[in-house]
């Protein structure tokens, strides 16, 4: 039923061959084992409801108009990443720019003091799963955020609305390092963190 919480039942009550999201979207359960990975799908659908309601109807959309194949096409591809992986920003616009160019030193020194008024928010579940142990290298995929959030469910209803297929099909995200973020890794307090060029790598070429 549209807008009625989702149920978690087992893994096993996924029929064979049935594809994932359909299966969500028809039954309003979500098939879960017991492991990490699904335990913070579960925390994600527990908090941001309403995103997580919407990126499984564009996914069960595209499944009924081109089925389940072995390549899942740009959107649902650009779906999966940002359910898994993804996280929203709002920034000063500084900040997106040096982002979006790469400019490590800019967006983590020379800039350091405008992230006080930034808010990230993490959205992918195996994202937070990887943050359990974690890692330099771990980066999330952002997506920017058009204006300050007070609380999870502006958030949630904000990201609701923005979620569209045309657009979210260009992969509109950006690749952050996040314990690059000034206050979530004691390390970065030393900026020769930023030097590791196999984490921050340069933009490719156009």
């Amino acid at each position: 039923m549209p807008g009625a919480a989702v149920r978690f039942v087992s893994h096993s009550a996924l029929p064979a061959g049935r594809a994932y999201e359909a299966f969500i979207f028809d039954t309003g359960t979500v098939p879960t084992r017991d492991n990490l990975h699904d335990f913070f799908n579960g925390l994600v659908w527990l908090r941001y409801p309403q995103a997580k309601r919407r990126l499984n109807a564009l996914q069960a959309e595209a499944i009924a108009q081109t089925g389940v194949g072995a390549v899942r096409g740009p959107l649902r591809d650009a779906i999966t990443l940002f359910d898994e992986n993804g996280a929203v920003l709002f920034s000063p616009a500084p900040l997106w720019q040096a982002l979006a160019a790469r400019d490590w030193r800019r967006l983590f020194v020379d800039l350091r003091p405008l992230w006080r008024q930034a808010q990230l928010v993490l959205f992918g579940h195996a994202l937070l799963e990887k943050l359990e142990a974690p890692r330099k290298p771990i980066t999330a995929h952002v997506y920017q955020a058009q204006g300050a959030m007070d609380s999870v469910a502006d958030v949630d209803a904000w990201l609701a609305g923005a979620l569209d297929a045309a657009h979210l099909a260009t992969k509109p995200f950006l690749p952050l390092p996040v314990l690059g973020v000034p206050g979530w890794w004691p390390e970065n307090e030393n900026f020769c963190f930023y030097d590791d060029s196999l984490v921050f790598r340069s933009a490719r070429p156009a």
